[in-house]
Protein backbone atom coordinates (compact mmCIF):
# COMPACT_ATOMS: atom_id res chain seq x y z
CA UNK A 1 0.00 0.00 0.00
CA UNK A 2 1.15 3.65 -1.03
CA UNK A 3 0.63 6.13 1.27
CA UNK A 4 1.90 10.08 1.13
CA UNK A 5 5.14 10.77 2.12
CA UNK A 6 5.43 12.08 5.95
CA UNK A 7 6.30 15.85 5.99
CA UNK A 8 4.03 16.77 3.26
CA UNK A 9 1.88 18.75 6.47
CA UNK A 10 -1.36 20.52 4.87
CA UNK A 11 -1.79 22.65 8.18
CA UNK A 12 0.19 23.17 11.06
CA UNK A 13 -2.40 23.35 13.88
CA UNK A 14 -3.62 19.98 13.79
CA UNK A 15 -2.75 18.65 16.92
CA UNK A 16 -3.32 15.01 19.52
CA UNK A 17 -6.10 16.79 20.87
CA UNK A 18 -8.11 17.56 17.66
CA UNK A 19 -6.79 14.05 16.33
CA UNK A 20 -9.00 11.94 19.09
CA UNK A 21 -12.03 14.08 18.46
CA UNK A 22 -12.04 13.40 15.38
CA UNK A 23 -11.71 9.78 15.93
CA UNK A 24 -14.72 9.88 18.41
CA UNK A 25 -16.03 12.00 15.56
CA UNK A 26 -16.24 8.96 13.02
CA UNK A 27 -14.44 11.41 10.67
CA UNK A 28 -10.88 9.18 10.06
CA UNK A 29 -10.76 6.49 7.83
CA UNK A 30 -6.93 5.08 8.15
CA UNK A 31 -4.04 6.17 10.64
CA UNK A 32 -0.88 5.39 9.33
CA UNK A 33 1.62 5.26 12.38
CA UNK A 34 5.53 5.30 12.30
CA UNK A 35 6.48 3.90 15.27
CA UNK A 36 10.30 5.24 15.10
CA UNK A 37 9.52 8.97 14.44
CA UNK A 38 6.42 8.74 16.55
CA UNK A 39 4.59 10.36 14.09
CA UNK A 40 1.21 9.27 12.46
CA UNK A 41 -0.49 10.40 9.17
CA UNK A 42 -4.18 10.47 8.98
CA UNK A 43 -6.33 10.05 6.54
CA UNK A 44 -9.81 11.52 6.49
CA UNK A 45 -13.10 9.97 5.25
CA UNK A 46 -13.37 12.08 1.97
CA UNK A 47 -9.72 10.83 1.23
CA UNK A 48 -8.92 15.02 0.27
CA UNK A 49 -7.38 16.07 3.26
CA UNK A 50 -3.96 14.51 5.32
CA UNK A 51 -2.94 15.53 8.21
CA UNK A 52 0.41 14.99 10.32
CA UNK A 53 0.27 14.37 13.89
CA UNK A 54 3.54 13.63 16.65
CA UNK A 55 2.54 10.75 18.95
CA UNK A 56 3.90 10.08 22.43
CA UNK A 57 5.86 6.68 23.03
CA UNK A 58 2.87 4.97 24.74
CA UNK A 59 -0.78 5.89 23.51
CA UNK A 60 -3.32 3.37 25.02
CA UNK A 61 -5.99 5.96 24.84
CA UNK A 62 -5.74 6.38 20.76
CA UNK A 63 -5.29 2.69 20.32
CA UNK A 64 -8.40 2.06 22.08
CA UNK A 65 -10.54 5.08 20.96
CA UNK A 66 -9.34 3.52 16.81
CA UNK A 67 -10.27 0.05 17.38
CA UNK A 68 -13.61 1.23 19.10
CA UNK A 69 -14.36 3.37 16.34
CA UNK A 70 -13.41 1.23 13.61
CA UNK A 71 -10.25 3.05 12.06
CA UNK A 72 -8.08 1.19 10.22
CA UNK A 73 -4.58 1.00 11.48
CA UNK A 74 -1.27 0.73 9.32
CA UNK A 75 2.42 0.09 11.35
CA UNK A 76 5.01 1.15 8.41
CA UNK A 77 8.15 2.79 8.65
CA UNK A 78 8.20 6.29 6.57
CA UNK A 79 9.05 6.34 3.15
CA UNK A 80 10.51 9.53 3.08
CA UNK A 81 14.56 10.14 3.38
CA UNK A 82 15.04 11.44 6.63
CA UNK A 83 15.76 8.61 8.06
CA UNK A 84 18.60 7.76 5.70
CA UNK A 85 19.90 11.54 5.77
CA UNK A 86 19.92 10.88 9.66
CA UNK A 87 21.84 7.79 9.39
CA UNK A 88 24.34 10.03 6.89
CA UNK A 89 24.42 12.33 9.20
CA UNK A 90 25.90 9.83 12.19
CA UNK A 91 28.06 8.20 9.86
CA UNK A 92 30.97 11.03 10.24
CA UNK A 93 30.60 10.51 13.92
CA UNK A 94 31.16 7.15 14.12
CA UNK A 95 33.60 7.25 11.92
CA UNK A 96 35.36 9.71 14.30
CA UNK A 97 34.59 7.67 17.77
CA UNK A 98 36.38 4.74 16.06
CA UNK A 99 39.59 6.33 14.77
CA UNK A 100 39.81 7.98 18.67
CA UNK A 101 39.14 4.20 19.59
CA UNK A 102 42.07 3.06 17.24
CA UNK A 103 44.42 5.74 17.90
CA UNK A 104 44.41 5.16 21.55
CA UNK A 105 44.66 1.49 21.31
CA UNK A 106 47.91 2.39 19.17
CA UNK A 107 49.04 4.10 21.45
CA UNK A 108 48.50 2.17 24.58
CA UNK A 109 50.04 -0.78 22.63
CA UNK A 110 53.28 1.43 21.58
CA UNK A 111 53.52 2.54 25.20
CA UNK A 112 53.42 -1.23 26.40
CA UNK A 113 56.39 -1.81 23.52
CA UNK A 114 58.34 0.77 24.88
CA UNK A 115 57.99 -0.36 28.54
CA UNK A 116 59.70 -3.30 27.02
CA UNK A 117 62.34 -1.93 25.57
CA UNK A 118 63.05 0.40 27.99
CA UNK A 119 65.14 -1.92 29.54
CA UNK A 120 67.14 -2.74 26.64
CA UNK A 121 70.37 -2.10 26.27
CA UNK A 122 71.59 0.85 23.55
CA UNK A 123 74.25 -0.58 22.46
CA UNK A 124 75.33 -0.25 19.05
CA UNK A 125 76.41 -3.57 17.20
CA UNK A 126 78.95 -3.94 14.24
CA UNK A 127 80.89 -7.13 13.02
CA UNK A 128 83.81 -7.18 11.13
CA UNK A 129 82.93 -5.33 7.62
CA UNK A 130 81.20 -2.45 9.47
CA UNK A 131 84.24 -1.58 11.62
CA UNK A 132 86.85 -1.49 8.89
CA UNK A 133 89.72 -0.63 11.60
CA UNK A 134 93.25 -2.28 12.00
CA UNK A 135 95.85 -1.38 13.74
CA UNK A 136 97.57 0.37 10.39
CA UNK A 137 95.15 2.61 10.96
CA UNK A 138 96.34 3.86 14.62
CA UNK A 139 99.52 5.83 14.56
CA UNK A 140 101.29 7.76 17.79
CA UNK A 141 100.45 5.57 20.73
CA UNK A 142 102.83 2.45 19.66
CA UNK A 143 103.35 1.69 23.29
CA UNK A 144 99.13 1.03 23.77
CA UNK A 145 99.00 -0.99 20.75
CA UNK A 146 101.93 -3.18 21.80
CA UNK A 147 99.92 -3.93 25.10
CA UNK A 148 96.67 -4.16 23.30
CA UNK A 149 98.06 -6.65 20.61
CA UNK A 150 97.89 -10.04 22.99
CA UNK A 151 94.34 -9.31 23.21
CA UNK A 152 93.60 -9.84 19.44
CA UNK A 153 95.75 -13.12 20.38
CA UNK A 154 93.63 -13.98 23.26
CA UNK A 155 90.51 -13.45 21.39
CA UNK A 156 92.13 -15.64 17.93
CA UNK A 157 94.01 -18.36 19.64
CA UNK A 158 93.05 -18.61 22.87
CA UNK A 159 93.85 -21.92 23.18
CA UNK A 160 97.61 -21.08 23.37
CA UNK A 161 97.14 -19.42 26.70
CA UNK A 162 94.85 -22.25 28.52
CA UNK A 163 97.03 -24.87 27.23
CA UNK A 164 99.35 -23.38 30.01
CA UNK A 165 97.36 -22.00 32.74
CA UNK A 166 97.02 -18.49 31.69
CA UNK A 167 93.11 -16.46 32.03
CA UNK A 168 92.09 -14.39 29.17
CA UNK A 169 91.92 -10.50 30.33
CA UNK A 170 88.27 -9.95 31.54
CA UNK A 171 88.79 -6.20 31.43
CA UNK A 172 91.00 -3.69 29.64
CA UNK A 173 90.85 0.01 31.00
CA UNK A 174 92.12 3.00 28.58
CA UNK A 175 93.11 6.09 30.44
CA UNK A 176 94.12 9.58 28.60
CA UNK A 177 92.70 12.68 27.66
CA UNK A 178 90.06 13.13 24.98
CA UNK A 179 90.92 13.31 21.07
CA UNK A 180 94.09 10.35 21.75
CA UNK A 181 92.36 7.48 20.16
CA UNK A 182 90.82 6.05 22.84
CA UNK A 183 87.68 4.69 20.61
CA UNK A 184 90.09 3.94 17.73
CA UNK A 185 91.55 1.28 19.80
CA UNK A 186 88.89 -0.45 20.78
CA UNK A 187 87.57 -0.77 17.20
CA UNK A 188 90.72 -1.84 15.88
CA UNK A 189 90.99 -4.79 18.50
CA UNK A 190 87.88 -5.66 16.90
CA UNK A 191 88.56 -5.31 13.55
CA UNK A 192 92.13 -7.09 13.99
CA UNK A 193 90.05 -10.20 15.76
CA UNK A 194 87.42 -9.89 13.02
CA UNK A 195 85.05 -10.59 16.09
CA UNK A 196 81.67 -8.27 16.67
CA UNK A 197 82.00 -4.96 17.95
CA UNK A 198 79.78 -3.65 20.97
CA UNK A 199 79.62 -0.10 21.73
CA UNK A 200 78.05 2.16 23.74
CA UNK A 201 78.19 5.38 26.16
CA UNK A 202 78.09 5.26 30.36
CA UNK A 203 75.53 7.98 29.98
CA UNK A 204 73.44 5.55 28.28
CA UNK A 205 72.66 3.04 30.68
CA UNK A 206 71.51 5.51 33.22
CA UNK A 207 67.76 6.30 33.23
CA UNK A 208 65.44 8.53 35.78
CA UNK A 209 64.16 5.13 36.43
CA UNK A 210 65.67 2.89 38.98
CA UNK A 211 66.08 -0.95 37.62
CA UNK A 212 66.62 0.52 33.83
CA UNK A 213 70.07 0.76 34.16
CA UNK A 214 70.41 -2.59 35.50
CA UNK A 215 68.59 -4.16 33.15
CA UNK A 216 69.87 -2.60 30.47
CA UNK A 217 73.39 -4.27 31.69
CA UNK A 218 71.78 -7.76 31.69
CA UNK A 219 70.88 -7.06 28.20
CA UNK A 220 74.06 -5.98 26.76
CA UNK A 221 75.99 -8.80 28.06
CA UNK A 222 73.57 -11.79 27.24
CA UNK A 223 73.67 -10.10 23.50
CA UNK A 224 77.19 -10.46 23.72
CA UNK A 225 77.13 -14.23 25.31
CA UNK A 226 74.86 -14.97 21.90
CA UNK A 227 77.96 -13.24 19.92
CA UNK A 228 81.42 -14.61 21.57
CA UNK A 229 83.44 -14.24 21.31
CA UNK A 230 83.46 -10.44 21.09
CA UNK A 231 84.46 -7.58 22.38
CA UNK A 232 82.22 -4.74 24.37
CA UNK A 233 83.44 -1.00 24.16
CA UNK A 234 81.81 1.54 26.96
CA UNK A 235 83.16 5.47 26.42
CA UNK A 236 83.37 7.32 29.47
CA UNK A 237 82.48 4.56 32.06
CA UNK A 238 82.79 6.94 34.61
CA UNK A 239 79.52 7.95 34.22
CA UNK A 240 77.85 4.81 35.63
CA UNK A 241 81.43 3.36 37.45
CA UNK A 242 82.24 6.12 40.07
CA UNK A 243 82.29 5.61 43.30
CA UNK A 244 79.51 4.06 45.34
CA UNK A 245 78.30 6.00 48.35
CA UNK A 246 79.05 9.51 46.72
CA UNK A 247 75.83 11.81 46.50
CA UNK A 248 72.80 11.32 47.50
CA UNK A 249 69.12 10.65 45.49
CA UNK A 250 67.51 8.28 43.48
CA UNK A 251 69.62 9.54 40.60
CA UNK A 252 72.57 8.27 42.78
CA UNK A 253 70.59 5.04 43.57
CA UNK A 254 69.73 4.16 40.13
CA UNK A 255 73.77 4.25 39.29
CA UNK A 256 74.79 2.57 42.13
CA UNK A 257 72.54 -0.33 40.77
CA UNK A 258 73.51 -0.43 37.67
CA UNK A 259 77.35 -0.27 38.72
CA UNK A 260 76.67 -3.21 41.08
CA UNK A 261 75.33 -5.35 37.95
CA UNK A 262 77.90 -4.32 36.06
CA UNK A 263 80.15 -5.71 38.11
CA UNK A 264 78.14 -8.99 38.96
CA UNK A 265 78.51 -9.34 35.24
CA UNK A 266 81.84 -9.09 34.94
CA UNK A 267 82.77 -11.37 37.58
CA UNK A 268 80.00 -14.04 35.82
CA UNK A 269 82.00 -15.16 32.64
CA UNK A 270 81.89 -18.36 32.85
CA UNK A 271 84.84 -20.11 31.95
CA UNK A 272 86.25 -16.70 30.12
CA UNK A 273 83.64 -17.17 27.58
CA UNK A 274 85.61 -15.11 25.14
CA UNK A 275 83.99 -11.43 26.06
CA UNK A 276 86.44 -8.57 26.53
CA UNK A 277 84.95 -5.69 27.68
CA UNK A 278 87.02 -2.30 26.69
CA UNK A 279 86.19 0.81 28.62
CA UNK A 280 87.86 4.52 28.24
CA UNK A 281 87.93 7.52 30.49
CA UNK A 282 89.82 10.56 31.57
CA UNK A 283 88.99 10.29 34.71
CA UNK A 284 90.52 7.13 36.45
CA UNK A 285 90.37 8.93 40.04
CA UNK A 286 86.72 9.10 40.55
CA UNK A 287 86.41 5.18 39.87
CA UNK A 288 85.10 2.44 42.19
CA UNK A 289 88.09 0.35 43.38
CA UNK A 290 85.75 -2.67 42.99
CA UNK A 291 85.34 -1.53 39.28
CA UNK A 292 89.53 -1.46 38.35
CA UNK A 293 90.77 -3.89 40.54
CA UNK A 294 92.40 -6.78 38.95
CA UNK A 295 90.08 -9.37 38.00
CA UNK A 296 87.54 -7.31 36.83
CA UNK A 297 90.32 -4.46 34.69
CA UNK A 298 92.99 -6.75 34.91
CA UNK A 299 95.10 -3.99 32.42
CA UNK A 300 95.61 -0.25 32.56
CA UNK A 301 96.71 1.56 29.12
CA UNK A 302 97.82 5.26 28.91
CA UNK A 303 96.86 6.56 26.04
CA UNK A 304 98.63 9.92 26.44
CA UNK A 305 99.31 12.87 24.26
CA UNK A 306 101.74 11.36 21.21
CA UNK A 307 105.03 13.09 21.19
CA UNK A 308 106.79 13.81 17.83
CA UNK A 309 107.47 10.81 15.92
CA UNK A 310 103.78 9.73 17.20
CA UNK A 311 102.45 12.59 15.48
CA UNK A 312 104.29 12.24 12.43
CA UNK A 313 102.53 9.05 12.06
CA UNK A 314 99.42 10.44 12.72
CA UNK A 315 99.37 12.50 9.98
CA UNK A 316 100.71 10.05 7.41
CA UNK A 317 97.53 8.25 8.45
CA UNK A 318 95.41 10.61 7.91
CA UNK A 319 97.03 12.20 4.90
CA UNK A 320 96.03 9.23 3.00
CA UNK A 321 92.80 10.63 1.76
CA UNK A 322 94.11 14.29 1.67
CA UNK A 323 95.94 14.98 -1.92
CA UNK A 324 99.05 16.79 -0.60
CA UNK A 325 101.53 18.69 -2.39
CA UNK A 326 105.06 17.24 -2.77
CA UNK A 327 106.64 19.86 -0.67
CA UNK A 328 104.87 19.51 2.47
CA UNK A 329 106.63 18.23 5.10
CA UNK A 330 105.07 16.14 7.51
CA UNK A 331 107.93 16.34 9.96
CA UNK A 332 107.54 19.81 9.84
CA UNK A 333 103.87 19.65 10.90
CA UNK A 334 104.25 17.63 13.58
CA UNK A 335 107.14 19.99 15.45
CA UNK A 336 104.84 23.01 14.68
CA UNK A 337 101.80 20.94 17.00
CA UNK A 338 103.22 19.84 20.21
CA UNK A 339 100.12 19.11 22.66
CA UNK A 340 97.95 18.24 19.74
CA UNK A 341 96.09 14.57 19.76
CA UNK A 342 95.60 12.65 17.06
CA UNK A 343 91.86 14.05 16.76
CA UNK A 344 93.47 17.52 16.53
CA UNK A 345 95.95 16.75 13.74
CA UNK A 346 92.99 14.73 11.74
CA UNK A 347 90.82 18.85 12.38
CA UNK A 348 94.25 20.55 11.08
CA UNK A 349 94.45 18.48 7.76
CA UNK A 350 90.79 18.73 7.20
CA UNK A 351 91.16 22.63 8.22
CA UNK A 352 94.12 22.93 5.45
CA UNK A 353 91.98 20.78 2.61
CA UNK A 354 88.81 23.24 3.74
CA UNK A 355 91.43 26.52 2.87
CA UNK A 356 92.74 24.89 -0.49
CA UNK A 357 89.50 24.30 -1.71
CA UNK A 358 88.52 27.57 -0.96
CA UNK A 359 91.30 29.44 -2.73
CA UNK A 360 90.66 27.12 -5.58
CA UNK A 361 93.95 25.30 -5.28
CA UNK A 362 94.47 21.40 -6.28
CA UNK A 363 96.59 20.35 -3.82
CA UNK A 364 97.60 20.94 -0.39
CA UNK A 365 100.64 23.12 -0.04
CA UNK A 366 102.23 24.31 3.78
CA UNK A 367 100.70 27.75 3.31
CA UNK A 368 97.74 26.04 3.83
CA UNK A 369 98.59 23.93 6.72
CA UNK A 370 100.01 27.10 8.76
CA UNK A 371 97.09 29.00 8.09
CA UNK A 372 95.08 25.60 9.41
CA UNK A 373 97.45 25.79 12.65
CA UNK A 374 96.90 29.27 13.35
CA UNK A 375 93.45 28.87 13.06
CA UNK A 376 92.84 25.90 15.05
CA UNK A 377 95.32 27.40 17.76
CA UNK A 378 94.94 30.90 17.87
CA UNK A 379 91.14 31.25 15.81
CA UNK A 380 90.05 33.00 13.17
CA UNK A 381 91.88 35.52 11.60
CA UNK A 382 91.01 39.21 12.01
CA UNK A 383 91.02 42.62 10.22
CA UNK A 384 94.43 43.64 9.69
CA UNK A 385 95.70 46.53 11.65
CA UNK A 386 95.67 49.79 10.41
CA UNK A 387 99.03 51.84 10.12
CA UNK A 388 98.99 53.44 13.67
CA UNK A 389 100.74 53.92 17.21
CA UNK A 390 98.98 51.19 18.19
CA UNK A 391 99.87 49.13 15.66
CA UNK A 392 103.70 49.92 16.05
CA UNK A 393 103.03 49.14 20.23
CA UNK A 394 101.90 46.12 19.23
CA UNK A 395 104.59 45.02 17.29
CA UNK A 396 107.04 45.87 20.08
CA UNK A 397 105.63 44.00 22.63
CA UNK A 398 105.38 40.82 19.81
CA UNK A 399 109.36 41.75 19.11
CA UNK A 400 109.87 42.14 22.89
CA UNK A 401 108.71 38.21 23.16
CA UNK A 402 110.55 36.85 20.01
CA UNK A 403 113.81 38.64 20.66
CA UNK A 404 114.25 37.87 24.99
CA UNK A 405 113.20 34.36 24.14
CA UNK A 406 115.41 33.82 21.20
CA UNK A 407 119.12 35.05 22.60
CA UNK A 408 118.18 33.25 26.46
CA UNK A 409 119.97 29.76 25.16
CA UNK A 410 117.22 27.60 27.62
CA UNK A 411 114.18 29.31 25.96
CA UNK A 412 112.61 27.62 23.04
CA UNK A 413 112.91 28.75 19.88
CA UNK A 414 110.76 31.65 17.97
CA UNK A 415 108.41 29.42 15.41
CA UNK A 416 106.40 32.43 13.97
CA UNK A 417 105.73 36.47 14.74
CA UNK A 418 102.70 38.09 13.59
CA UNK A 419 100.31 41.12 14.00
CA UNK A 420 97.22 39.51 11.75
CA UNK A 421 94.88 39.48 14.69
CA UNK A 422 93.62 36.40 15.41
CA UNK A 423 90.85 35.49 17.94
CA UNK A 424 91.05 38.33 20.84
CA UNK A 425 94.43 38.43 19.95
CA UNK A 426 95.77 41.67 18.14
CA UNK A 427 99.41 39.92 17.62
CA UNK A 428 101.11 36.43 18.48
CA UNK A 429 104.13 35.00 19.25
CA UNK A 430 104.67 31.49 18.68
CA UNK A 431 107.73 29.42 20.00
CA UNK A 432 108.32 25.39 20.15
CA UNK A 433 110.74 23.49 21.83
CA UNK A 434 113.99 21.78 20.10
CA UNK A 435 112.96 18.41 21.97
CA UNK A 436 110.03 17.30 23.80
CA UNK A 437 111.03 16.11 26.92
CA UNK A 438 108.33 15.93 30.10
CA UNK A 439 110.93 17.05 32.82
CA UNK A 440 112.27 20.88 32.87
CA UNK A 441 115.39 22.56 34.30
CA UNK A 442 114.87 25.86 36.46
CA UNK A 443 117.16 27.72 34.19
CA UNK A 444 114.35 26.80 31.43
CA UNK A 445 111.42 27.73 33.53
CA UNK A 446 113.20 31.37 34.13
CA UNK A 447 113.99 31.96 30.60
CA UNK A 448 110.12 31.36 29.79
CA UNK A 449 109.19 33.81 32.15
CA UNK A 450 111.57 36.30 31.00
CA UNK A 451 110.32 35.45 27.52
CA UNK A 452 106.79 36.41 28.73
CA UNK A 453 107.91 39.44 30.19
CA UNK A 454 109.48 40.51 27.35
CA UNK A 455 106.45 41.95 25.73
CA UNK A 456 105.74 44.23 28.73
CA UNK A 457 109.50 45.45 29.13
CA UNK A 458 109.52 46.57 25.44
CA UNK A 459 106.23 48.68 26.17
CA UNK A 460 107.89 50.04 29.25
CA UNK A 461 111.42 50.41 27.90
CA UNK A 462 110.18 52.20 24.42
CA UNK A 463 106.74 54.18 25.13
CA UNK A 464 107.76 54.73 29.26
CA UNK A 465 105.67 53.24 31.90
CA UNK A 466 102.90 55.39 31.97
CA UNK A 467 102.22 53.65 27.93
CA UNK A 468 102.23 50.12 29.15
CA UNK A 469 99.27 48.65 27.81
CA UNK A 470 96.55 45.38 28.72
CA UNK A 471 98.35 43.41 26.19
CA UNK A 472 100.89 41.79 28.87
CA UNK A 473 97.55 40.40 30.95
CA UNK A 474 97.31 36.63 30.16
CA UNK A 475 101.84 37.00 30.17
CA UNK A 476 101.63 37.84 33.89
CA UNK A 477 99.22 35.33 34.35
CA UNK A 478 101.68 32.57 33.42
CA UNK A 479 104.41 34.06 34.92
CA UNK A 480 102.90 34.34 38.52
CA UNK A 481 101.54 30.69 37.88
CA UNK A 482 105.12 29.28 36.84
CA UNK A 483 107.03 31.44 39.53
CA UNK A 484 104.96 30.08 42.22
CA UNK A 485 105.42 26.52 41.27
CA UNK A 486 108.95 27.04 41.86
CA UNK A 487 108.77 28.71 45.41
CA UNK A 488 105.79 25.97 46.16
CA UNK A 489 106.05 22.48 44.72
CA UNK A 490 109.38 22.04 42.79
CA UNK A 491 112.25 23.55 45.83
CA UNK A 492 113.35 25.84 43.34
CA UNK A 493 113.43 29.10 45.91
CA UNK A 494 115.27 30.07 49.56
CA UNK A 495 112.81 28.33 51.18
CA UNK A 496 114.27 24.92 50.68
CA UNK A 497 113.42 21.75 49.51
CA UNK A 498 110.21 21.70 50.54
CA UNK A 499 106.59 21.48 48.64
CA UNK A 500 104.23 23.98 50.39
CA UNK A 501 101.01 22.92 47.82
CA UNK A 502 100.07 20.45 45.42
CA UNK A 503 97.54 20.33 42.39
CA UNK A 504 94.58 17.99 42.64
CA UNK A 505 95.36 17.10 39.12
CA UNK A 506 94.25 13.84 39.47
CA UNK A 507 92.67 13.16 35.96
CA UNK A 508 93.49 14.08 33.07
CA UNK A 509 93.17 17.69 31.89
CA UNK A 510 90.82 18.69 34.41
CA UNK A 511 92.86 21.01 37.47
CA UNK A 512 90.63 21.10 40.67
CA UNK A 513 91.49 23.29 43.68
CA UNK A 514 95.14 23.86 45.26
CA UNK A 515 95.56 22.32 48.58
CA UNK A 516 98.15 23.86 50.71
CA UNK A 517 98.91 23.46 54.32
CA UNK A 518 101.34 26.46 55.83
CA UNK A 519 100.74 29.29 58.15
CA UNK A 520 100.12 33.13 56.87
CA UNK A 521 103.70 33.63 58.03
CA UNK A 522 104.66 31.29 54.63
CA UNK A 523 101.91 32.70 52.91
CA UNK A 524 104.34 36.11 52.95
CA UNK A 525 107.50 34.32 52.64
CA UNK A 526 106.48 32.52 49.41
CA UNK A 527 104.84 35.78 48.49
CA UNK A 528 108.30 37.75 48.71
CA UNK A 529 110.16 34.53 46.55
CA UNK A 530 107.16 34.77 43.90
CA UNK A 531 108.44 38.51 43.44
CA UNK A 532 112.07 37.97 43.54
CA UNK A 533 111.71 35.43 40.80
CA UNK A 534 109.81 37.49 38.85
CA UNK A 535 112.01 40.78 39.23
CA UNK A 536 115.31 38.96 38.16
CA UNK A 537 113.82 37.58 35.17
CA UNK A 538 111.96 41.18 34.38
CA UNK A 539 115.41 42.78 34.89
CA UNK A 540 117.26 40.16 32.46
CA UNK A 541 114.26 41.09 29.62
CA UNK A 542 115.00 44.25 30.57
CA UNK A 543 118.79 44.57 29.82
CA UNK A 544 118.58 42.38 26.69
CA UNK A 545 115.82 44.87 25.13
CA UNK A 546 117.96 47.96 26.04
CA UNK A 547 121.32 47.26 25.37
CA UNK A 548 119.65 45.85 21.33
CA UNK A 549 117.49 49.31 21.00
CA UNK A 550 118.83 49.50 17.53
CA UNK A 551 117.78 46.11 16.62
CA UNK A 552 114.45 45.90 18.59
CA UNK A 553 113.55 48.80 16.01
CA UNK A 554 114.50 47.56 12.78
CA UNK A 555 113.28 44.14 13.85
CA UNK A 556 109.65 46.13 14.32
CA UNK A 557 109.96 48.18 10.92
CA UNK A 558 110.36 44.97 9.22
CA UNK A 559 107.62 43.13 11.27
CA UNK A 560 105.29 46.25 10.36
CA UNK A 561 106.03 45.80 7.10
CA UNK A 562 105.38 42.34 6.18
CA UNK A 563 103.13 41.27 9.21
CA UNK A 564 104.48 37.99 9.68
CA UNK A 565 107.87 37.24 10.57
CA UNK A 566 108.63 32.85 10.23
CA UNK A 567 111.35 31.72 12.71
CA UNK A 568 113.90 30.69 10.62
CA UNK A 569 113.86 34.94 9.08
CA UNK A 570 114.03 36.46 12.28
CA UNK A 571 117.29 34.11 12.98
CA UNK A 572 118.81 34.98 10.17
CA UNK A 573 117.84 38.71 10.85
CA UNK A 574 119.47 38.39 13.93
CA UNK A 575 123.17 36.76 12.87
CA UNK A 576 123.06 39.78 10.24
CA UNK A 577 122.96 42.14 13.57
CA UNK A 578 125.64 42.71 16.20
CA UNK A 579 124.03 41.59 18.94
CA UNK A 580 125.20 43.69 22.04
CA UNK A 581 123.94 41.19 25.21
CA UNK A 582 124.85 37.93 25.26
CA UNK A 583 122.56 36.41 28.12
CA UNK A 584 124.38 33.57 30.76
CA UNK A 585 122.95 30.94 31.98
CA UNK A 586 122.41 31.22 36.00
Amino acid sequence: MSSPCFGQQKKDSYNYSKLLEDVKSGKISLIEIDPRLQKAQVNFNNNDIVEQVTLFEKNPELIQSLKANNVKIDYSPSSDNSTAVRLLLQVPILLLILVIVITIVRRSTNISGQTTNFSKSKARFQMEVTTGISFEDVAGIDEAKEELQEIVTFLKEPEKFTAIGAKIPKGVLLVGPPGTGKTLLAKAIAGEAGVPFFSISGSEFVEMFVGVGASRVRDLFKKAKENTPCLIFIDEIDAVGRQRGVGYGGGNDEREQTLNQLLTEMDGFEGNSGIILIAATNRPDVLDAALSRPGRFDRQVIVDYPDLKGRQGILEVHSRNKKISESVSLETIARRTPGFTGADLANLLNEAAIFTARRRKKTISMTEIYDAIDRVVAGMEGAPLIDSKSKRLIAYHEIGHALVGTIIPEHESVEKVTLIPRGQAKGLTWFTPEEESALITRNQILARISGLLGGRVAEEVIFGQDEVTTGAGNDLEKVTYLARQMVTRFGMSELGLVALEKDDKSSFGFDNAVQSDYSEGVAEKIDLQVRSIVKLCYQKAQKIISDNRTLVDHLVDVLIDKETIEGEEFRQLLNQSSLQTKVVSD
